[in-house]
């Protein structure tokens, strides 16, 4: 419980520091005079590093473990956050939100391979412990950009190496304990988990429906996470002060959420939680369009609560699916969902611009209904035959 308690916190600190980036768009675009492609390309530096990165440091750590890579890829968002700090140009920019890219890539692969580790046989319940943090540090990063940086100016995001350095010393006491696991455990006969007997053909259909899952969950968050406020401004007339309460409160439903979905495919069966969390939201999503201020903010803190749920599982469910790959399995879905949050929030503007963000909001309702592909996800309980010792 001790690693995964700092597994947590370290998601957290290291979501809140990626957070900070584009909670500092605001200031850089008004001292650089930014364009809005300017701005666009920082964000798309960093998304793309983040994400396409994941899934090569997923695949090397599970050939090779480096259980202080954590605390190394920490150092490098150290120190892109410190290049952020001191940019005067746009050049500086564009390396800080690389470096912090490629911290986020180095960080989220190997620490989920440490939290299956660190479980104890509930692989759902550390997950989900494991992403809680990272969502309440995504939702906490703008919230403290507010407070700091944006009343004291872009200098102060040096501020925030203090959060780095206690999560590299954290990282630091988590490695340690890795490493010492992995020596006690060297001489140990191999323990092969179960395996579920599908084709290579039967997995890689798996993967693409779980994939495309993700597709559908992020996008749809990427739609309230990004234009949430404009759509309560636009469709009520609420103050900006009144949609950021809202938004705020989606995102702890999220974060809540999250947290809830592992333990409950530990217990039920991870494929019903995953059927249940995409297809479940769909009725409440169609309606949150068409509903009143306050019977919209009831449905966004239902949504949040269900289909956050589904990504610890939808993880679990596909280092299930290929086993002996956590580190890439890890990277691919992280790495995606980064991609596919980026890619869809420039998309979703673009078309908001053309169709109205109340015709975007109806248009992305119908995004859940890509849950109904669940049906055709094995059941890995039924078809996982008993394990053998080597």
């Amino acid at each position: 419980m001790a690693v995964l308690a700092g597994l947590s916190v370290c998601h957290l600190l290291n979501d809140l520091l990626q957070a900070l980036l584009p909670a500092t768009y605001p200031i850089v675009k008004e001292t650089f005079g930014l364009g809005f492609w300017q701005i666009g390309l920082i964000t798309f530096t960093h998304q793309m590093t983040a994400s396409i990165l994941q899934p090569i440091v997923g695949m090397t750590t599970d050939k090779r473990p480096q259980p202080y890579s954590l605390a190394a890829g920490m150092c490098v968002t150290l120190t892109g956050l410190l290049v952020l700090a001191a940019a005067r140009q746009f050049g500086s920019l564009i390396a800080a939100a690389a470096l912090v890219g490629v911290g986020s890539a180095v960080f989220h692969p190997e620490s989920s391979r440490i939290a299956r580790v660190a479980s104890g046989g509930r692989h759902g319940f550390a997950q989900s412990l494991f992403q809680t943090g990272g969502n309440l540090g995504s939702s906490l990063g703008p919230l403290l950009a507010a407070l700091i940086v944006v009343p004291r100016g872009q200098g102060s995001l040096s501020w925030f190496s203090i959060l780095a350095i206690i999560a590299i010393v954290i990282l630091l006491y988590v490695g340690r304990w890795y490493a010492a696991h992995r020596r006690a455990t060297r001489s140990q006969p191999r323990v092969h988990a179960p395996h579920h007997g599908l084709s290579r053909k039967d997995v890689r259909k798996a993967i693409g429906i779980l994939l495309a899952l993700v597709f559908s969950k992020y996008i749809y968050l990427a739609s309230v996470g990004s234009y949430y406020t404009f759509f309560l401004i636009a469709r009520f007339g609420v103050s900006v002060q009144s949609a950021q309460v809202h938004l705020f409160v989606f995102l702890g439903a999220v974060a809540l959420g999250t947290f809830a979905g592992g333990p409950i495919g530990d217990r039920f069966g991870r494929r019903y939680v995953i059927w249940g969390s995409i297809l479940g939201v769909l009725p409440f999503t169609l309606l949150m369009p068409y509903v009143s201020l306050f019977w919209t903010g009831v449905l966004s803190v239902i949504i949040g609560l269900i289909l956050a749920s589904a990504f610890s599982a939808i993880l679990v469910f596909a280092q299930e699916l290929v086993p002996g790959r956590v580190g890439l399995v890890a990277g691919l879905f992280f790495g995606f969902a980064f991609g596919v949050g980026g890619l869809g929030a420039a998309g979703l503007g673009k078309l908001a611009d053309v169709v109205g963000i109340e015709n975007v909001y109806r248009g992305c309702a119908l995004l859940p209904a890509i849950g109904l592909l669940a049906v055709w996800l094995p059941d890995l309980q039924q078809r996982r035959v008993s394990g053998s010792v080597s």
